[in-house]
Order: structure tokens, then sequence, then C-alpha cells
């Protein structure tokens, strides 16, 4: 008699404050890089899949925007699109940084868990930064909130313990149908992911408001056989702004397009042709219309 291999699958939302390195993390445990990052908070604002598939499991992360107070349409889509992922799902994993002590933005994030009916696992990241004898206490002040299945301590950038993570997380999840092809990372459109690797540029590029006033619409996206072509309008909400992404002859919105595209190339494994266009939509974050037909539904 032989056993029966056993196929776990599931999904998981991975929610935590902004900048705490969820994106990262999502990346680091598929190995691929799906989700755009920056060292700015805000980078992610809609909610981003992550298919990681094994020979005996299908995990489906969701890695979603960074919770925060705040003000204005934009920012309150942000924040809903974060709660709402963690809806009916199999497992919601909450991060937080080992770096920093626990802030109010946990303590409002711990009060909106509590009222999930879903396992919570507590992921502290960022332990490279800290001495072991330092990250104890904030793994046992975590602990007591009685809050987390599993209080699992993780670096995503250097990629301490994240086997145990995915193990532990693989271990938890049901027994189920694999949901995607097993070839497959995201479900993400290409042209989502296209707009998002040239609004990560802009965040890695540019300062101050900026990255925050910006919105990209990948307008064409034509197969030519050994080339894709790409059209993406760049819009933000200011004459001023548009020539800064603009830059002195061009030079910003060169540099922001050749790393953009040499990114895109190798999602796609093709080589591409990006043109880029900046156009003003004034005060756009702020009009539904216009938050709509960027995606921020």
């Amino acid at each position: 008699m032989t056993n029966k291999t056993v196929f776990k699958s599931g999904f998981v939302t991975i929610i935590g404050r902004p900048n705490v390195g969820k994106s990262t993390l999502m990346n680091a445990l598929l190995g691929e890089k799906v989700a755009i990052v920056s060292d700015k908070p805000q980078t992610t604002r809609n909610k981003v899949t992550g298919i990681l598939t094994t020979k005996d499991s299908q995990v489906v992360f969701w890695d979603t925007p960074g919770i925060h107070k705040h003000k204005g349409l934009l920012n309150d889509f942000m924040v809903k699109a974060a709660k709402t992922a963690c809806e009916e799902v199999d497992l919601v994993v909450f991060m937080v940084e080992a770096n920093k002590p626990m802030a109010p933005g946990e303590n409002e994030i711990m009060e909106f868990i509590k009222g999930l009916k879903t396992r919570i696992f507590l992921v502290i990241n960022k332990v490279d930064l800290v001495k072991k004898e330092d990250l104890l206490p904030v793994m046992d002040r975590y602990a007591k909130t009685g809050l987390f299945a599993e209080v699992i301590p993780v670096s995503s950038l250097k990629g301490d313990n994240l086997e145990a993570l995915q193990k532990t997380i693989t271990d938890f999840l049901p027994e189920g149908p694999q949901y995607f092809p097993e070839d497959d990372l995201s479900d993400q459109p290409e042209r989502f992911i296209a707009a998002e690797i040239i609004r990560e540029k802009i965040f890695r590029n540019t300062t101050d408001e900026i990255p925050y006033s910006t919105a990209v619409m990948v307008e064409e996206m034509k197969d030519k056989g050994d080339t894709v072509y790409i059209r993406a309008d760049i819009y933000v909400e200011k004459d001023s702004q548009k020539g800064i992404i603009i830059g002195a002859k061009g030079a910003m919105l060169k540099r922001v397009g050749e790393s953009a595209r040499k990114d895109i190339e190798r999602l796609l494994g093709v080589k591409v042709f990006l043109e880029l266009w900046v156009k003003v939509k004034k005060e756009w974050r702020e009009k539904p219309g216009a938050l709509g037909e960027f995606g921020y539904k």
C-alpha cells in the first residue's frame, strides 16, 4: 500500500505598517521580483499577488499597501485594499521590524486583526540589524499579546530563516488544489507589472512629493516578434512636477526609462522598446474618476 502525497494550498495576506519589508519578503520567498520595492514608504498601492509552487504545495501570497493613518482618497483606497485582503484567506502574516519599538501603528493594526477569524502569524523582519539578546524581548512582547499562532524572526534582505517561515506557512495550510499553473509567479497582467516597474524607478530616482504624486498607465503594449513595444504615460499633479520628471534635457526621464526597460526585459525575456510620456492631471489623487482610471478602485 502506497502513501498518497498530500498537496497543500492556500492564500496568505502580508500586512504591516509602510516600509517594514512586505514586498521584499514576498519577492524573497518567491525567488523572483514580483512586487516593486523602494526605501520610501507607501511604495505599494495595490494588492499584488505572488505565487510560490513546489511539488507538494502552492502558496498564493498577497502583498498589500502599508496600513497607516491616512487622509485623502488615494491613501483611503490603499488602507482599505490592505484590510480587505485579510478577508477570506487561510492565513494573515503581520510583519514588524526588529530594530524599531512597538509603535502606535502596530497597536492599531493589532486592534484590527483582533476582529479577524483567520489565524495570524507574526513575522519580525530585519533581525540582522539587532543583537540576539535584544531580539528576544521583542519576540516575547508580541507573543504575550496572545494574538499570534507563530512568532517567526527573519531577515528578508539577507534570507535568514525564510526556509523555516515557508515551511511553517505550508504546514499550516489545508489540503487543496493547485490554483495556478506551476510556472506562474503572479496573476497580475504584464501591463500592470510594467507600469509598476516604471513607477518603482520614479520612486528610486526622485524625492519629496514627486513619487507620491505620480501614476503610470501603460497605454500600448505590442509584441513585434523579437521586440515588445511599450508606450506608457506618467501622470503628475503639477506642471512643476512634470519638469522634474523630465529633468534637464530629458535626463531624468531617460534614467527612469533605461532602468525600467532593463527590468521589463528581464521579466518578459525579450528586448523591449519603451516610450515614456509625462502628462499633468491636476489633483488626481483626490478625484474618484481619476483613481478608478489608474486602477485604484
